[in-house]
């Protein structure tokens, strides 16, 4: 799968989601767009899916009609993403075109 990454996702899970092409939406010059300018953008560049730390995101945006699907963790320290991988791994596998999804990225306790 191509997958985007907004912003505030932490560069370092990208070594994580092995397998995927990944890139960050500061390496295309897409740093300063809105989400729905983003979300236009990288569908049309061919992403599958944005994984972002927005987690507004579902609130503003209408997905209905997109083949691209979202990501969202719900915590911006790399730390305690670090623990959850497996967990949005699993995300990015089950996740479906149009489909918003939450990652809990717990403060402490469980993986």
């Amino acid at each position: 799968m191509q997958i985007l990454f907004d912003n505030g996702t932490p560069r370092q899970l990208r070594r994580r989601l092995f397998g995927h092409v990944v890139e960050e939406a500061r390496e295309r010059d897409w740093d300063a767009l809105s989400n729905g300018d983003l979300l236009d953008r990288a569908e049309e560049a061919g992403f599958d899916i944005l994984i972002t730390t927005d987690q507004g995101i579902r609130y503003q945006q209408n997905m209905s009609n997109r083949q691209i699907s979202v990501v969202v963790l719900m915590n911006t320290t790399w730390d305690r993403i670090s623990r959850r991988t497996e967990v949005i791994r699993s995300a990015i596998q089950e996740i479906r075109p149009g489909e918003v999804r939450e990652v809990p990225i717990p403060i402490r306790g469980a993986r």
